[in-house]
């Protein structure tokens, strides 16, 4: 258990180590800060030699906890020039933990042009395949010829054609466990484009023939703790009901009432009724559960919460089985659209390309704001998606480059961008806690970072610092182990203290786990500091303070007092 592949791109050759014990204490955002922290330069060339691509699972992968084998992908980036970690779910990680397989570390650039995959056999032997027949394929397609080559029990991770063009914002997609598609995305941060300059195309994961056994130091106790988390997780007020039930997107609910809710380019404007109408919860919950269709499936194996839902269109076709509240809010009422068939296209269309949604639906109401496309203009925005998928026009390819960058060119002011990572589905206007973790989190404008989204006064700036403190320290724990639904859905995050120490042992509890998410952040931090990064950057866009936002940038500083 606890293996290491290391793969150089340039010679071909594909090494395998043990995890060093210093690392068996880290795991997912946590693993790749540590290794980033070691191995890299931060000075280096994102899409050059020195960067590496690391592919990883959580502390307790391979255990009975509920979506404990979330992967993620880290680097440097080629959107943000700082460290990056994006995580996902799907079945990519499960199987590598039945492999006994922690870590993949992907170095150096090929010599030649050739593309290869990276392929875990169902021995677990790791090897490069060649790959040049899968160029110029996009997801959805290089999958199903994937299945017809190598079975239908593979695990995928992929680039598109978009991570072939290094595109900054080019995605990782990983296979759905229950429909098999690659709706499941490492989406943030462009770290599809690194894979792409390493030319891989793909890791393909066959199932083993026999699992892999966690070696847990005293797995009674391990037991007992889960058996209680299990036990909160499914009390009536834990959460995950109303996830199993409509998934994300039915937040939009709240967030539209709060005036969170992103509207036409994050205008601070309220969504109008009627459009809201036509693609509130009520809407969404008639679609996706139509025709006896279920009513959540789990997008990992073994998951309890199962929050993922099929969607199909009018004609009952399936677009999509990944469609989230953040694609949702940016690519629907960020751009003025309440037609919830074009927000699924514009879903499938990413998802099958490799971009993140959420640069994609920031850059199209920049456009908008830019004029070059009237507000909500359904054939237009088809349009624009063409032109990046075909990647021909200078506009397609700035839509590649991402928000910050297309904002620049445009000469559009109002560009929501920090870090140059487009911002989240959240409104900072009225959210003010996350404007503070949007501004100083080393990821970017990234709400998984910290949300500070719960009970209190979300527009009066007091407090909202330390709030934001406490989210991202507990965020970053959370991303060291497993799936934030699953993670916030226990009543108290000291159970999972005491699941480390049934499983690694040592002296775990609810402070070392917090301590766990400090550490990760101050790698992060660090790290980003070494590449450049100052005080100057950890603010909002200068029209949000001209817009009333009130929390400064020297204010913001305080959130690393910890």
């Amino acid at each position: 258990m606890f293996k290491v592949y290391r793969i150089n791109t340039r010679t071909g050759s594909v090494l395998c180590e043990q995890l060093k014990e210093e690392y068996k204490t880290y795991g997912n955002r946590g693993l790749v800060a540590k290794v980033m922290t070691d191995e890299v330069n931060p000075q280096c060339d994102p899409m050059g030699l020195e960067n590496k691509l690391v592919i990883c699972t959580g502390i307790l992968a391979g255990t009975a906890l509920t979506t404990a084998n979330r992967l993620s992908v880290g680097a440097k980036s080629p959107l943000t020039g700082g460290i990056k970690e994006a995580n996902v779910g799907g079945n990519v990680g499960f199987l590598l933990a039945g492999h006994g397989i922690k870590m993949i570390i992907v170095e150096d650039v090929p010599s030649d042009d050739k593309w290869r995959l990276i392929k875990v056999n169902a021995d677990g032997q790791v090897e490069l395949v060649p790959a040049d027949d899968y160029v110029g394929l996009n997801n959805y397609a290089l999958v199903k010829k994937l299945h017809e080559r190598y079975g239908e029990d593979i695990g995928v991770l992929s680039i598109g054609t978009a991570g072939e063009r290094g595109y900054r914002i080019a995605s990782l997609q990983a296979t759905d466990y229950s429909t098999k598609t690659p709706t499941r995305a490492a989406a943030r941060g462009g770290l599809g484009a690194v894979a792409g300059s390493k030319k891989i195309k793909a890791l393909v994961v066959q199932k083993p023939k026999v699992r892999a056994r966690f070696p847990y130091v005293d797995k009674g106790k391990f037991d007992q703790a889960n058996k209680k988390y299990v036990e909160a997780l499914k009390a009536p007020d834990s959460g995950a009901k109303g996830l199993h039930l409509g998934g994300t997107v039915p937040l939009l609910d709240l967030t539209a009432q709060l005036g969170i809710l992103p509207v036409r380019n994050f205008s601070g404007r309220f969504f109008a009724a009627d459009k809201l109408e036509k693609i509130n919860s009520k809407k969404w919950l008639e679609r996706v559960t139509a025709n006896g269709k279920k009513k959540g499936r789990p997008c990992q194996p073994g998951c309890l919460i199962q929050c993922a839902h099929v969607y199909c269109n009018d004609k009952g076709e399936v677009i999509t089985s990944g469609l989230e509240y953040e694609t949702y809010a940016l690519c629907g009422p960020n751009c003025d659209i309440d037609n919830m068939d074009l927000i699924a296209e514009i879903d499938r269309a990413c998802d099958d390309l490799g971009v993140d949604t959420m640069e994609v639906g920031c850059s199209l109401a920049v456009i908008m704001e830019a004029g070059k496309i009237p507000w909500g203009d359904e054939e237009a925005v088809r349009e624009v998606l063409r032109q990046m998928v075909e990647g021909k026009t200078e506009l397609g390819r700035l839509l590649g480059e991402g928000t910050a960058r297309l904002g620049q060119a445009l000469g559009v002011k109002r560009t929501p961008a920090v870090k140059g990572q487009a911002m989240a589905g959240y409104d900072p206007k009225n959210l003010k806690g996350i404007g503070v973790t949007y501004a100083t989190s080393p990821m970017g404008a990234d709400h998984t970072a910290g949300n500070t989204l719960g009970p209190g006064d979300h527009k009066n700036k007091a407090g909202q610092v330390a709030r934001s403190r406490e989210a991202q320290i507990l965020m970053a724990a959370c991303d060291n182990l497993m799936c934030v639904f699953g993670f916030t859905s226990a009543k108290d995050p000291g159970v999972f203290a005491e699941m480390i120490g049934g499983a690694l042992g040592g002296d775990w509890n609810k402070e070392t786990l917090l301590e766990l998410g400090k550490k990760t952040l101050k790698m992060e931090r660090a790290w980003n500091r070494a590449a450049g990064f100052t005080e100057k950057h950890d603010r909002l866009p200068q029209y949000f303070y001209e817009e009333d936002y009130d929390i400064m940038p020297e204010e913001m500083q305080e959130v690393f007092t910890f």
